[in-house]
């Protein structure tokens, strides 16, 4: 495999063909925000976070879905860049039901981790208060809407990791949601194996265990000790 050099902040890199913008950042561990990407699964630019410049382009870049070409000049913290991403947080935040104060996620949400990074203290924008549900349907985990910042990370380790399918986005624009099924309570999805990965690649806690405090952090020897003991008390229905 051929090799591409290109500059990511003045920083003179050398990374494999067919690596992407942010992966090649991530290598020289620079810094680039992101909600929507997680290792292992595949991009789709979803959050726009992770947007970078190009010199010699007008153009925004999602750096999650772009492969490095040779003698790239790519800018990860511009002033233009920073306007954008600190808009399309406070986006995220008007748009739903995100008041960290009262959340139980409070201090465990990669959306209020880049609320901070991108220097976020207040929304400009009206909040919207949507009209969003909860579903406790299912015995072992929820899913709380008002969380929700429809990444598609759920969506994709389901389909991609877990081959289940059980997660999909519905509606368009400002109606859009996170589904399970054919739009059936998540109880009801005989299709789910109950593995908890949609609950693992959650980034606001939207998606949670029963019984459990968001707030902390357990750590997977925690959580994969809570599934085996529901497991063993036949907790859950396939």
């Amino acid at each position: 495999m051929s090799v591409i050099t290109l500059e990511i902040n003045g920083i003179a890199l050398a990374v494999k063909q067919d690596t992407t913008i942010y992966q090649a950042a991530v290598e020289a561990k620079i810094y680039v925000p992101t909600l929507c990407n997680l290792e292992g699964l595949s991009p789709v630019g979803a959050c726009r976070l992770c947007l970078v410049e190009q010199v010699g382009s007008s153009k925004l870049l999602a750096s999650c879905c772009t492969k490095v070409a040779e003698g790239m000049e790519i800018f990860t913290e511009t002033p233009k860049l920073q306007q954008y991403r600190l808009m399309n947080v406070e986006m995220l935040f008007s748009e739903g039901n995100h008041i960290c104060a009262v959340c139980v996620a409070n201090g465990a949400c990669e959306l209020q981790d880049v609320a901070v990074a991108v220097g976020m203290d207040h929304s400009r924008f009206p909040y919207r208060f949507p009209d969003r549900h909860v579903d406790h349907s299912h015995p072992m985990f929820g899913i709380d809407h008002n969380r929700c910042i429809l990444c598609s990370r759920c969506v994709r380790v389901c389909d991609e990791i877990e081959g289940a399918h059980v997660w999909d986005i519905a509606k368009r624009g400002a109606d859009c949601y996170v589904v399970s099924g054919l739009n059936q309570p998540w109880g009801e999805v005989t299709s789910c194996t109950s593995c908890g990965k949609c609950v693992d690649a959650c980034p606001t806690g939207a998606i949670f265990v029963k019984g459990t405090t968001i707030g902390q952090k357990n750590d997977g020897h925690e959580k994969l000790d809570f599934l085996i003991r529901a497991r063993e008390k036949q907790e859950w229905t396939r």
